[in-house]
Protein backbone atom coordinates (compact mmCIF):
# COMPACT_ATOMS: atom_id res chain seq x y z
CA UNK A 1 0.00 0.00 0.00
CA UNK A 2 2.71 2.21 0.71
CA UNK A 3 5.63 0.66 -1.70
CA UNK A 4 5.67 3.66 -3.81
CA UNK A 5 6.84 6.26 -1.15
CA UNK A 6 10.76 4.65 -1.99
CA UNK A 7 10.03 6.14 -5.73
CA UNK A 8 10.65 9.83 -3.98
CA UNK A 9 14.10 8.60 -2.64
CA UNK A 10 15.44 9.49 -6.16
CA UNK A 11 15.10 13.07 -6.00
CA UNK A 12 18.24 15.06 -5.38
CA UNK A 13 18.80 16.43 -1.47
CA UNK A 14 18.33 20.00 -2.96
CA UNK A 15 15.03 19.29 -4.96
CA UNK A 16 14.05 17.84 -1.24
CA UNK A 17 14.95 20.66 1.08
CA UNK A 18 13.82 23.23 -0.85
CA UNK A 19 10.30 21.39 -1.03
CA UNK A 20 10.52 21.17 2.82
CA UNK A 21 11.21 25.00 2.78
CA UNK A 22 7.82 24.56 0.47
CA UNK A 23 5.86 22.96 3.61
CA UNK A 24 6.56 25.04 5.84
CA UNK A 25 5.55 28.54 4.09
CA UNK A 26 1.95 25.99 3.27
CA UNK A 27 2.21 25.36 7.18
CA UNK A 28 1.35 29.15 7.75
CA UNK A 29 -0.84 28.82 4.43
CA UNK A 30 -2.97 26.16 6.02
CA UNK A 31 -3.65 27.25 9.18
CA UNK A 32 -4.37 30.93 8.30
CA UNK A 33 -6.64 29.36 6.00
CA UNK A 34 -8.07 27.44 8.41
CA UNK A 35 -8.35 29.63 11.80
CA UNK A 36 -8.34 33.11 10.36
CA UNK A 37 -11.71 33.38 8.73
CA UNK A 38 -12.87 32.30 12.28
CA UNK A 39 -10.77 34.97 14.27
CA UNK A 40 -11.74 37.34 12.10
CA UNK A 41 -15.65 36.14 13.26
CA UNK A 42 -14.76 36.21 16.74
CA UNK A 43 -13.23 39.33 16.46
CA UNK A 44 -16.60 40.92 15.37
CA UNK A 45 -16.09 40.87 11.85
CA UNK A 46 -19.56 39.85 9.31
CA UNK A 47 -19.34 37.42 6.60
CA UNK A 48 -19.24 39.53 4.27
CA UNK A 49 -16.03 41.93 5.38
CA UNK A 50 -14.30 38.35 6.11
CA UNK A 51 -15.04 37.63 1.83
CA UNK A 52 -13.60 40.74 1.37
CA UNK A 53 -10.46 41.04 3.54
CA UNK A 54 -9.00 37.22 2.11
CA UNK A 55 -9.93 38.73 -2.00
CA UNK A 56 -6.58 40.65 -0.63
CA UNK A 57 -4.79 37.94 -0.12
CA UNK A 58 -4.79 36.70 -3.64
CA UNK A 59 -4.50 40.11 -4.86
CA UNK A 60 -0.95 40.08 -3.71
CA UNK A 61 0.16 36.85 -6.00
CA UNK A 62 -2.47 38.16 -8.91
CA UNK A 63 -0.19 41.49 -8.73
CA UNK A 64 3.21 40.17 -8.83
CA UNK A 65 2.21 36.33 -10.89
CA UNK A 66 3.16 37.79 -14.47
CA UNK A 67 6.75 39.92 -12.98
CA UNK A 68 7.75 37.00 -11.31
CA UNK A 69 7.34 34.89 -14.21
CA UNK A 70 9.29 36.72 -16.45
CA UNK A 71 12.02 37.75 -13.81
CA UNK A 72 13.16 33.93 -13.17
CA UNK A 73 13.69 32.91 -16.84
CA UNK A 74 17.60 32.36 -17.16
CA UNK A 75 17.95 33.26 -13.06
CA UNK A 76 19.11 31.25 -9.67
CA UNK A 77 15.82 30.81 -8.22
CA UNK A 78 17.23 29.82 -4.57
CA UNK A 79 17.26 33.90 -3.68
CA UNK A 80 13.56 33.81 -4.48
CA UNK A 81 12.48 30.86 -2.54
CA UNK A 82 14.87 32.92 0.50
CA UNK A 83 12.02 36.19 0.09
CA UNK A 84 9.34 33.35 0.54
CA UNK A 85 10.24 31.97 3.53
CA UNK A 86 10.99 35.04 5.23
CA UNK A 87 8.32 37.55 4.64
CA UNK A 88 5.58 34.98 4.29
CA UNK A 89 5.68 34.58 8.41
CA UNK A 90 6.28 37.62 8.67
CA UNK A 91 3.41 39.57 7.14
CA UNK A 92 1.30 36.33 8.95
CA UNK A 93 2.47 37.64 11.74
CA UNK A 94 1.28 41.62 11.16
CA UNK A 95 -2.20 40.05 10.10
CA UNK A 96 -2.53 38.72 13.26
CA UNK A 97 -1.61 42.18 15.23
CA UNK A 98 -3.71 43.97 13.13
CA UNK A 99 -6.73 41.97 13.04
CA UNK A 100 -6.22 42.27 17.24
CA UNK A 101 -6.01 45.96 16.95
CA UNK A 102 -8.83 46.37 14.55
CA UNK A 103 -6.82 48.25 11.97
CA UNK A 104 -8.70 47.76 9.06
CA UNK A 105 -6.12 49.43 6.45
CA UNK A 106 -3.65 47.45 7.11
CA UNK A 107 -4.82 44.25 7.27
CA UNK A 108 -6.02 44.99 3.93
CA UNK A 109 -2.07 46.09 3.34
CA UNK A 110 -0.63 42.50 5.34
CA UNK A 111 -2.82 40.52 3.93
CA UNK A 112 -1.92 41.69 0.28
CA UNK A 113 1.52 41.66 1.04
CA UNK A 114 1.38 38.16 2.50
CA UNK A 115 -0.24 36.91 -0.66
CA UNK A 116 2.40 38.96 -2.97
CA UNK A 117 5.21 36.79 -0.28
CA UNK A 118 3.86 33.15 -1.61
CA UNK A 119 4.50 34.21 -5.10
CA UNK A 120 8.45 33.65 -4.63
CA UNK A 121 7.81 29.89 -3.98
CA UNK A 122 4.72 29.20 -5.75
CA UNK A 123 5.54 30.29 -9.23
CA UNK A 124 9.41 29.11 -9.34
CA UNK A 125 9.14 25.84 -7.76
CA UNK A 126 7.56 23.71 -10.39
CA UNK A 127 9.81 25.49 -12.93
CA UNK A 128 12.73 24.85 -10.98
CA UNK A 129 11.96 21.19 -10.05
CA UNK A 130 11.62 20.63 -14.18
CA UNK A 131 14.52 22.32 -14.43
CA UNK A 132 17.39 20.99 -11.71
CA UNK A 133 15.92 17.50 -11.41
CA UNK A 134 16.13 14.30 -13.73
CA UNK A 135 13.58 13.54 -16.58
CA UNK A 136 12.38 10.55 -14.88
CA UNK A 137 11.99 12.06 -11.80
CA UNK A 138 9.84 15.16 -12.77
CA UNK A 139 6.49 13.56 -12.30
CA UNK A 140 7.38 12.65 -8.85
CA UNK A 141 9.26 16.32 -8.22
CA UNK A 142 6.15 17.60 -8.52
CA UNK A 143 3.51 15.45 -6.76
CA UNK A 144 5.94 15.56 -3.78
CA UNK A 145 5.56 19.60 -3.99
CA UNK A 146 2.17 19.94 -4.59
CA UNK A 147 1.79 17.11 -1.59
CA UNK A 148 3.66 20.05 0.88
CA UNK A 149 0.03 21.78 1.54
CA UNK A 150 -1.85 18.46 2.29
CA UNK A 151 1.36 17.52 4.81
CA UNK A 152 1.23 21.19 6.50
CA UNK A 153 -2.97 20.20 6.72
CA UNK A 154 -2.11 16.79 8.92
CA UNK A 155 0.37 18.92 11.17
CA UNK A 156 -1.91 21.84 11.38
CA UNK A 157 -5.31 20.14 11.71
CA UNK A 158 -3.39 17.63 14.51
CA UNK A 159 -1.79 20.22 16.28
CA UNK A 160 -4.46 22.65 16.40
CA UNK A 161 -7.21 19.70 17.59
CA UNK A 162 -4.49 18.08 20.19
CA UNK A 163 -4.04 22.31 21.64
CA UNK A 164 -8.04 22.94 21.47
CA UNK A 165 -8.51 19.46 23.58
CA UNK A 166 -5.83 21.21 26.11
CA UNK A 167 -7.38 24.39 27.04
CA UNK A 168 -9.34 25.88 23.90
CA UNK A 169 -9.48 28.69 25.97
CA UNK A 170 -5.77 29.68 26.24
CA UNK A 171 -4.99 28.14 22.64
CA UNK A 172 -7.64 30.75 21.31
CA UNK A 173 -7.45 31.24 17.51
CA UNK A 174 -4.91 34.56 17.80
CA UNK A 175 -2.51 32.30 19.66
CA UNK A 176 -2.75 29.61 17.15
CA UNK A 177 -2.09 32.08 14.44
CA UNK A 178 0.96 33.15 16.34
CA UNK A 179 2.22 29.99 17.01
CA UNK A 180 2.37 28.76 13.22
CA UNK A 181 3.71 31.69 12.03
CA UNK A 182 6.55 31.70 14.40
CA UNK A 183 6.67 28.07 13.13
CA UNK A 184 6.91 29.01 9.51
CA UNK A 185 10.31 30.42 10.03
CA UNK A 186 11.84 27.20 9.96
CA UNK A 187 11.95 27.01 5.80
CA UNK A 188 14.84 29.54 6.43
CA UNK A 189 16.79 26.67 8.04
CA UNK A 190 16.16 24.25 5.00
CA UNK A 191 16.78 26.86 2.23
CA UNK A 192 20.73 27.10 3.86
CA UNK A 193 21.40 23.66 3.14
CA UNK A 194 20.48 24.23 -0.56
CA UNK A 195 23.68 24.17 -2.18
CA UNK A 196 23.08 22.80 -5.37
CA UNK A 197 24.82 24.69 -8.71
CA UNK A 198 21.24 25.45 -10.64
CA UNK A 199 20.66 24.67 -14.18
CA UNK A 200 20.72 27.63 -16.14
CA UNK A 201 21.97 28.90 -19.13
CA UNK A 202 25.02 31.30 -17.99
CA UNK A 203 25.53 32.88 -21.59
CA UNK A 204 24.16 36.76 -20.98
CA UNK A 205 23.09 36.57 -25.16
CA UNK A 206 21.36 33.22 -24.62
CA UNK A 207 19.46 34.67 -21.49
CA UNK A 208 18.58 37.76 -23.41
CA UNK A 209 17.27 35.87 -26.21
CA UNK A 210 15.04 33.71 -23.95
CA UNK A 211 13.51 36.73 -21.94
CA UNK A 212 12.70 37.79 -25.22
CA UNK A 213 11.52 35.30 -27.39
CA UNK A 214 7.67 35.47 -28.47
CA UNK A 215 5.36 32.80 -26.46
CA UNK A 216 3.20 30.62 -28.04
CA UNK A 217 0.13 32.17 -26.46
CA UNK A 218 -2.67 30.40 -28.29
CA UNK A 219 -0.92 27.59 -26.98
CA UNK A 220 -0.45 28.95 -23.40
CA UNK A 221 -4.39 30.18 -24.10
CA UNK A 222 -5.79 26.40 -24.53
CA UNK A 223 -3.90 24.84 -21.78
CA UNK A 224 -4.85 27.16 -19.36
CA UNK A 225 -8.46 27.21 -19.96
CA UNK A 226 -9.71 24.83 -17.67
CA UNK A 227 -7.39 26.17 -14.97
CA UNK A 228 -9.52 29.49 -15.08
CA UNK A 229 -12.88 27.53 -14.61
CA UNK A 230 -11.77 25.48 -11.94
CA UNK A 231 -9.64 28.20 -9.54
CA UNK A 232 -13.21 30.18 -10.37
CA UNK A 233 -15.51 27.61 -8.55
CA UNK A 234 -12.72 26.60 -5.90
CA UNK A 235 -12.46 30.69 -4.79
CA UNK A 236 -15.90 30.42 -4.32
CA UNK A 237 -15.90 27.93 -1.79
CA UNK A 238 -12.11 26.84 0.13
CA UNK A 239 -11.83 29.54 1.55
CA UNK A 240 -15.35 28.83 3.36
CA UNK A 241 -15.47 25.70 3.87
CA UNK A 242 -14.67 26.47 8.02
CA UNK A 243 -17.29 28.70 7.97
CA UNK A 244 -19.68 26.54 6.45
CA UNK A 245 -19.06 23.85 8.69
CA UNK A 246 -19.17 26.50 11.47
CA UNK A 247 -22.39 28.04 10.91
CA UNK A 248 -24.09 25.40 9.37
CA UNK A 249 -23.38 22.65 11.41
CA UNK A 250 -22.17 24.15 14.18
CA UNK A 251 -18.78 22.32 14.62
CA UNK A 252 -15.96 23.62 16.85
CA UNK A 253 -12.05 24.78 15.88
CA UNK A 254 -10.93 21.60 17.23
CA UNK A 255 -13.27 19.30 15.73
CA UNK A 256 -12.97 20.63 12.32
CA UNK A 257 -9.34 20.95 12.57
CA UNK A 258 -8.95 17.00 13.17
CA UNK A 259 -11.40 16.12 10.38
CA UNK A 260 -9.37 18.25 8.16
CA UNK A 261 -5.97 16.52 9.57
CA UNK A 262 -7.64 12.98 8.20
CA UNK A 263 -8.88 14.48 5.31
CA UNK A 264 -4.94 15.75 4.48
CA UNK A 265 -3.23 12.75 5.05
CA UNK A 266 -5.94 10.92 2.10
CA UNK A 267 -4.72 13.92 0.21
CA UNK A 268 -1.47 13.00 0.99
CA UNK A 269 -1.63 9.17 0.17
CA UNK A 270 -3.71 9.85 -3.36
CA UNK A 271 -0.93 13.15 -4.42
CA UNK A 272 1.54 10.52 -3.75
CA UNK A 273 0.05 8.15 -5.25
CA UNK A 274 0.28 9.88 -8.25
CA UNK A 275 3.35 8.64 -10.42
CA UNK A 276 1.64 5.30 -10.29
CA UNK A 277 -1.79 5.91 -10.80
CA UNK A 278 -0.57 8.08 -14.36
CA UNK A 279 1.79 5.21 -15.26
CA UNK A 280 -1.11 2.84 -15.07
CA UNK A 281 -4.16 4.41 -16.55
CA UNK A 282 -2.67 7.81 -18.15
CA UNK A 283 -4.19 11.29 -18.13
CA UNK A 284 -7.16 10.54 -20.07
CA UNK A 285 -8.47 8.08 -17.35
CA UNK A 286 -7.51 9.65 -14.44
CA UNK A 287 -7.59 13.10 -14.19
CA UNK A 288 -11.53 13.33 -15.91
CA UNK A 289 -12.30 10.14 -13.05
CA UNK A 290 -11.08 11.46 -10.12
CA UNK A 291 -12.39 15.48 -10.24
CA UNK A 292 -15.79 13.78 -11.77
CA UNK A 293 -15.86 11.69 -8.57
CA UNK A 294 -15.18 14.75 -6.22
CA UNK A 295 -17.69 17.14 -8.24
CA UNK A 296 -20.49 14.42 -6.92
CA UNK A 297 -19.24 14.79 -3.53
CA UNK A 298 -19.25 18.32 -3.39
CA UNK A 299 -23.01 18.08 -4.48
CA UNK A 300 -23.68 15.90 -1.53
CA UNK A 301 -21.55 18.07 0.65
CA UNK A 302 -23.64 21.05 -0.07
CA UNK A 303 -26.78 19.62 0.21
CA UNK A 304 -26.61 18.77 3.66
CA UNK A 305 -27.78 21.73 4.55
CA UNK A 306 -31.07 20.97 3.67
CA UNK A 307 -31.26 18.70 6.52
CA UNK A 308 -28.93 20.16 8.90
CA UNK A 309 -31.28 19.86 11.37
CA UNK A 310 -30.50 16.49 12.04
CA UNK A 311 -27.71 14.89 13.50
CA UNK A 312 -27.31 12.68 10.81
CA UNK A 313 -26.19 15.51 8.52
CA UNK A 314 -23.31 16.72 10.29
CA UNK A 315 -21.60 12.91 9.51
CA UNK A 316 -22.46 12.98 6.12
CA UNK A 317 -20.79 16.10 5.42
CA UNK A 318 -18.00 15.02 7.33
CA UNK A 319 -17.76 11.56 4.70
CA UNK A 320 -18.25 13.89 2.02
CA UNK A 321 -15.59 16.50 2.38
CA UNK A 322 -13.54 13.22 3.24
CA UNK A 323 -13.93 12.08 -0.53
CA UNK A 324 -13.81 15.55 -2.47
CA UNK A 325 -10.30 16.34 -0.75
CA UNK A 326 -7.90 13.40 -1.70
CA UNK A 327 -10.37 12.92 -5.39
CA UNK A 328 -9.99 16.50 -6.49
CA UNK A 329 -6.70 16.94 -5.23
CA UNK A 330 -5.25 13.78 -6.72
CA UNK A 331 -5.47 15.32 -10.24
CA UNK A 332 -3.30 18.23 -9.22
CA UNK A 333 0.59 17.07 -9.93
CA UNK A 334 -1.20 15.41 -12.85
CA UNK A 335 -2.78 18.58 -14.48
CA UNK A 336 0.38 20.08 -13.46
CA UNK A 337 2.60 17.85 -15.34
CA UNK A 338 0.01 17.69 -18.21
CA UNK A 339 0.08 21.75 -18.75
CA UNK A 340 3.50 22.26 -18.61
CA UNK A 341 4.52 19.85 -21.24
CA UNK A 342 1.91 21.11 -23.17
CA UNK A 343 2.90 24.23 -23.81
CA UNK A 344 6.58 23.17 -24.41
CA UNK A 345 9.92 24.01 -22.92
CA UNK A 346 10.07 27.17 -23.53
CA UNK A 347 6.76 29.06 -22.17
CA UNK A 348 7.06 27.00 -18.35
CA UNK A 349 8.13 30.48 -16.83
CA UNK A 350 5.00 32.35 -17.91
CA UNK A 351 2.79 29.37 -17.79
CA UNK A 352 3.50 28.53 -14.16
CA UNK A 353 2.96 32.85 -13.44
CA UNK A 354 -0.27 32.54 -15.27
CA UNK A 355 -1.35 29.69 -13.31
CA UNK A 356 -0.99 31.60 -10.34
CA UNK A 357 -2.14 34.82 -11.37
CA UNK A 358 -5.49 32.68 -12.65
CA UNK A 359 -5.60 31.37 -9.35
CA UNK A 360 -5.49 34.38 -7.32
CA UNK A 361 -7.39 36.53 -10.01
CA UNK A 362 -9.84 33.88 -9.96
CA UNK A 363 -10.05 33.96 -5.86
CA UNK A 364 -10.39 37.53 -5.74
CA UNK A 365 -13.21 37.78 -8.21
CA UNK A 366 -14.94 34.47 -6.04
CA UNK A 367 -14.16 36.67 -3.19
CA UNK A 368 -15.81 39.34 -4.09
CA UNK A 369 -18.89 37.54 -5.21
CA UNK A 370 -19.44 35.40 -2.45
CA UNK A 371 -19.20 38.83 -0.70
CA UNK A 372 -22.13 40.26 -2.23
CA UNK A 373 -23.93 36.74 -2.47
CA UNK A 374 -23.73 36.99 1.51
CA UNK A 375 -25.01 40.26 1.82
CA UNK A 376 -28.29 39.39 -0.48
CA UNK A 377 -28.43 36.38 2.60
CA UNK A 378 -27.68 33.77 -0.20
CA UNK A 379 -27.27 30.19 1.78
CA UNK A 380 -24.03 28.30 1.91
CA UNK A 381 -25.58 25.32 -0.60
CA UNK A 382 -26.28 27.73 -3.67
CA UNK A 383 -22.77 29.02 -3.38
CA UNK A 384 -21.18 25.31 -3.20
CA UNK A 385 -23.27 24.21 -5.97
CA UNK A 386 -22.45 26.77 -8.15
CA UNK A 387 -19.00 26.08 -7.27
CA UNK A 388 -19.98 22.12 -8.63
CA UNK A 389 -21.33 23.43 -11.93
CA UNK A 390 -17.81 24.68 -12.61
CA UNK A 391 -16.38 22.23 -11.85
CA UNK A 392 -18.02 19.85 -14.22
CA UNK A 393 -17.12 22.02 -16.81
CA UNK A 394 -13.70 22.44 -16.28
CA UNK A 395 -13.46 18.96 -15.98
CA UNK A 396 -15.09 18.57 -19.75
CA UNK A 397 -12.59 20.90 -20.86
CA UNK A 398 -9.51 19.01 -19.37
CA UNK A 399 -10.83 15.91 -21.43
CA UNK A 400 -10.69 17.80 -24.32
CA UNK A 401 -7.43 19.88 -23.63
CA UNK A 402 -5.84 15.80 -22.75
CA UNK A 403 -7.42 14.81 -26.32
CA UNK A 404 -5.71 17.53 -27.66
CA UNK A 405 -2.53 16.51 -25.86
CA UNK A 406 -2.47 13.18 -27.79
CA UNK A 407 -3.25 14.51 -30.88
CA UNK A 408 0.11 16.81 -30.47
CA UNK A 409 2.18 13.93 -28.45
CA UNK A 410 1.35 11.69 -31.71
CA UNK A 411 2.73 14.39 -33.85
CA UNK A 412 6.05 14.76 -32.27
CA UNK A 413 4.79 18.35 -30.42
CA UNK A 414 5.46 17.41 -27.06
CA UNK A 415 8.24 16.18 -25.29
CA UNK A 416 7.12 14.04 -22.38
Amino acid sequence: MFAFIKDYKKLKPAIMNVIVAEFFIQLVNATFMLILPLYMDRKGYSEEEIALFITFRFLGVFALALPIGNIIKGRVMKPFFIISSLFVPLFGLCIVLCVNLQLTNLIYVSLLLWGASFTFMQIPITPYILRNERKEEHTSGIALSYSTWSFAGIASGVIIAFLDRINPWYFDEEKILILFSILGFGGLYFMSKVNLKEEIDDDKTTIKKTKTHKNDWFLIFKGLVPTLIIATGAGLTIPFISLFFDKVHHMGKGDFSFVSAIAAVLVVWGALMVPRIKATIGYKIAIPTTQSLAVISLVALATTQFYSQHSIAVYIAIICYLLRQPLMNMAGPMTSELVMNYVGEKNREITSALTAAIWSGSWVISGYMVKIMFSKGYPYVNIFLITAGLYAFGVLMYYFLIVDYGKREKKGLIKS
